[in-house]
């Protein structure tokens, strides 16, 4: 299978392009201990992952009052189902997408409104062909690529498939998501509270400018 442009790369969700404008950062919050970092930080889109279940009904409003567009990462939520219960759990407490690395889910989300960001893990060739399938199918909002330094490994075609993508793990200095953004993604992923500031007109220069 030749990786081909998926109909969902078409547009971007206006809420991600608007906020990826001002600041091209999600902010992946693990558990609670960086929650208000977040909520202080101008970065106005998360992954929320490793929050236990019983935690999310306080947790995810708390961040929508906040002008916040909450991802909760299904895979990594201490007694969350994998199903799609949790998936209208999530939705009606106001989460705005889930993220996961099963296509099940993530083929689930969309009926009921959500956005949904696939994680992908691109370790050789052959796991890539099966992440371009995965993608090809289920057709995500957003495909999370881990780990970010992979990206400029992976050739133009297959990073077309997998567009609009958000580069992850490792994302460690402005420099990097930089990096990231100039090979076509439309954020980068980061745990660091401090590249959560980083706004688009305070990027650093990339190497080749």
């Amino acid at each position: 299978m030749n990786p081909q442009h998926r109909p969902s790369a078409a547009t971007l969700d206006r809420r991600l392009s608007a906020a990826f404008a001002k600041v091209p950062v999600v902010a992946s919050v693990v558990g609670s201990q960086h929650l208000r970092d977040f909520l202080t930080a101008p970065a106005s889109v998360c992954i929320l992952a490793s929050v236990p279940v019983g935690k999310l009904p306080q947790v995810v409003p708390a961040l929508g009052r906040a002008g916040k567009t909450v991802f909760v990462n299904v895979d990594s939520a201490p007694g969350l189902a994998q199903d799609r219960g949790a998936l209208e759990f999530l939705k009606n407490m106001g989460a705005a997408g889930v993220v996961s690395t099963r296509l099940s889910l993530i083929e689930k989300g969309r009926p009921l409104g959500l956005l949904t960001m696939m994680k992908v893990f691109v370790t050789d060739r052959s796991n890539l062909q099966r992440s371009l399938d995965a993608v090809a199918r289920g057709l995500p909002d957003l495909v999370e690529v881990m780990p970010a330094p992979i990206v400029e490994r992976m050739t133009p075609e297959s990073l077309r498939a997998m567009t609009p993508y958000v580069a992850a793990g490792f994302v460690q200095t402005p420099e990097d998501v930089t990096s990231a953004l100039g090979l076509g993604a439309v954020a980068a992923a980061s745990s660091d509270p401090r590249l959560w500031h980083l706004t688009r007109d305070a990027l650093p220069p990339s190497e080749e400018s």
